[in-house]
């Protein structure tokens, strides 16, 4: 009698595979430098016809799910790699000051809505 595989297909991994958001190039998140990541991203990003949102949303999207859906099983090193591509697509897609809060050369305003000294 032939005994039952165990299930090891979680549908974590069928969505990096098959989503509707992007076509990924195989291995994308095992590439070696952030840039190669957030570059593979992009590009998949901007081919894709099928993704809902734009382009950056949808790679940093798909970025964002990868790292928390491996959680614990990735490696201190990796988790740096995949964290530093983040930083690097928001250079490539120029977001840098988008994503960043404003630093002074505003005025503040206190309770009442007039200017503090």
């Amino acid at each position: 009698m032939a005994t039952k595989k165990p299930a090891t297909q979680y549908w974590s991994g069928r969505v990096t595979r098959q989503s509707n958001a992007l076509d990924l190039q195989a291995g994308v998140f095992k590439l070696a430098t952030p840039r190669a990541v957030a570059l593979s991203l992009r590009r998949s990003a901007l081919a894709s016809a099928r993704r809902k949102a734009d382009p950056f949303g949808s790679a940093m999207s798909m970025l964002n799910f990868y790292i928390n859906r491996a959680g614990k099983n990735l490696t201190a090193e990796r988790r740096r790699t995949l964290q530093a591509a983040k930083a690097e697509l928001r250079r490539l897609f120029r977001k840098e000051t988008e994503s960043a809060p404003s630093r002074g050369g505003g005025s503040r305003q206190t309770r009442r809505g007039t200017a503090a000294a």
